[in-house]
């Protein structure tokens, strides 16, 4: 057999093509993109509930940008800082929320517009924000906050005190 240059060719430019193509998805499947420089936000939150690096950043469910970092400011609240599209002009009353998509789904950063005139640049922190909402403190509130707060209570169910005398929790640990 033998050997023929454009035969070596056409399976050279095969090879670059598919190995262009597994580039290409790996990285659009990994959720990697270069836009070039962004909009670079940043939001302080009491709670992130889960929130990640690579999280999705929405305006009325379309994506506008990603979470990039997330860390512990100052003050001991989280600072979230979001790399956005870079054509977007967003008021200074914009607001950030941590939502969930769905029941038990991943959690995402969801901005509302605000109304003013004057407009975000880059490197500003956003004023307005709405931590997560713990489903497990939801409960938790739910349950307790039902019955009373637990043991303590309102008497209800408290055990019995001498002489009808009410009893708060921390006087009944101790007397246990």
């Amino acid at each position: 057999m033998t050997r023929s240059p454009m035969r070596d060719f056409l399976v050279g430019l095969f090879v670059l093509v598919g190995l262009g193509a597994i580039a290409y998805l790996s990285f659009s499947v990994g959720g990697l993109s270069y836009s070039g420089p962004g909009l670079k936000l940043y939001a302080l939150f009491d709670q992130t509930g889960g929130l990640k690096a690579r999280s999705p950043v929405v305006i009325s469910g379309v994506k506008v940008g990603q979470v990039k970092d997330i860390s512990l400011d100052p003050s001991y609240r989280a600072r979230i800082e979001m790399d956005l599209d870079n054509r977007l002009k967003l008021p200074t009353d914009t607001s950030a929320s941590i939502v969930t998509a769905g029941i038990l789904g991943d959690r995402y950063v969801s901005l509302q517009v605000g109304g003013e005139e004057q407009i975000l640049k880059s490197g500003d922190t956003m004023t307005f924000t709405e931590s997560a909402l713990i489903l497990e403190s939801l409960i938790g509130k739910f349950i307790y906050g039902r019955t009373g707060g637990g043991a303590a209570g309102n008497g209800a169910g408290a055990g019995s005190g001498s002489g009808g005398e009410d009893k708060s929790g921390a006087e009944q640990k101790k007397g246990s």
